[in-house]
């Protein structure tokens, strides 16, 4: 009715409905198409979806979510809106209906995780292309649409292994978790989502530390510091895949196919979860020497190519594998500026470089000093609002 109706529907909802309609339309497409792959479907369940393939298809969803989307004029708004110009001016007739515009807005987080569960992150994060994911805006006023939105663009990130933007993602989004605390304690399935969500950010943010060090915020690395996530750390330092692989386990989101499955039961190689998996176990596989070399490199400023070999227990072509390895994972695209979370430069993100002169190995210390600027302007705006707060107070 929304979609068919030739001119706006008179209907004023709040922005927590407009998202919790489109958060499950998302999760009953997730889950018949996990339906659909059950092991446990009789006979007359196979006949009957063999026949109707085309309910709940990967097509008519991204269809539905693509027309609220064109219909309310979202992305020319956004890009208006950051721009600095009038939203007004490009919304169109539906459009400037709050009810089609936060219907459109809500759709582009949907289709990001849409995305995301069919396993193309590049598109996932590209159809946010116009919203600013890394500043506040008149558009994120519910909490758990932003905490959904930080989610998997984070683990996009991750899996397009741009660890850096990844760690600022999830470290912004637990500091948003953390500040918003009261909100999520009442009981209702919006808040257990968010939650689990939020330990599923954790999870993903020490895996990510892992394979690529950095200083964080120290509250979020408090709570790292937990026993719980404090173990998993280590074993993963130690170089335990299977720590890693139940980390990803826990911490992934809902993988689904693209197609229909045959009915006739899939080789449980050929799952989607199974696929993912696959391919972030190699990329860690490969990186699995990783904090061992640079552990060794920050105690020496020069060291002989077959002193480390010993250290290492390795033979020096392997060494040398494990070198060119640290000097291409270390290397990512990090975004710096613009609109679009795609956007970036490539930079060195390791705090040791060296380089090979003959069979000598020279390390310079590239860390720098720690930046105490960042504390103190959250510290002013903390002030700031509870001075706000104490204003509007009446005695």
């Amino acid at each position: 009715m929304i979609l068919t109706s030739p001119e706006p529907i008179e209907l004023t909802l709040t922005n927590q409905w407009l998202w919790e309609i489109i958060d499950e339309f998302v999760y009953q497409f997730q889950s018949f198409s996990q339906f659909r792959r059950s092991p446990k479907l009789n006979s007359e369940e196979l006949a009957y979806i063999k026949d109707h393939h085309y309910i709940w298809s990967v097509l008519s969803v991204l269809n539905v979510l693509h027309s609220l989307i064109d219909k309310s004029n979202i992305n020319q708004q956004l890009k208006a809106y950051f721009t600095g110009e009038n939203a007004e001016n490009v919304a169109g007739e539906f459009g400037r209906s709050p009810l089609y515009k936060m219907l459109g807005y809500f759709s582009l987080i949907a289709l990001l995780r849409v995305h995301s569960m069919l396993g193309d992150y590049h598109l996932a994060v590209k159809v946010l292309e116009n919203i600013d994911l890394h500043k506040n805006t008149m558009y994120c006023n519910v909490p758990a649409c932003q905490v959904t939105t930080y989610y998997y663009v984070g683990f996009a990130y991750v899996m397009m292994r741009r660890y850096a933007d990844a760690i600022r993602t999830y470290t912004n989004s637990l500091l948003y978790v953390q500040r918003m605390r009261q909100m999520f304690q009442t009981k209702s399935y919006q808040n257990d989502q968010v939650n689990k969500q939020t330990e599923q950010m954790y999870t993903m943010l020490a895996v990510c530390l892992v394979l690529h060090p950095q200083s964080i915020d120290e509250s979020i690395n408090n709570v790292l510091q937990d026993r719980k996530y404090a173990d998993r750390i280590v074993r993963m330092q130690a170089g335990d895949t299977k720590e890693f692989e139940n980390c990803f386990l826990f911490a992934c989101p809902k993988f689904l196919s693209p197609v229909p499955s045959s009915l006739e039961g899939a080789a449980p190689e050929h799952e989607p979860l199974q696929i993912q998996k696959t391919i972030f176990l190699q990329e860690v596989q490969q990186q699995i020497y990783l904090p061992t070399v640079r552990s060794f490199l920050k105690l020496y400023t020069t060291m002989p190519l077959e002193k480390l070999a010993g250290f290492m227990e390795l033979n020096e072509a392997t060494l040398m594998e494990c070198l060119l390895c640290f000097k291409h994972k270390m290397h990512n695209i990090v975004w710096s500026k613009g609109v679009s979370s795609l956007e970036g430069d490539f930079q060195a993100g390791s705090e040791v470089d060296f380089y090979i002169d003959k069979r000598m190995i020279h390390i310079a210390d590239t860390k720098v000093g720690r930046r105490y600027g960042d504390y103190f302007i959250r510290q002013i705006h903390q002030f700031d609002e509870l001075a706000k707060g104490l204003k509007s107070l009446r005695f």
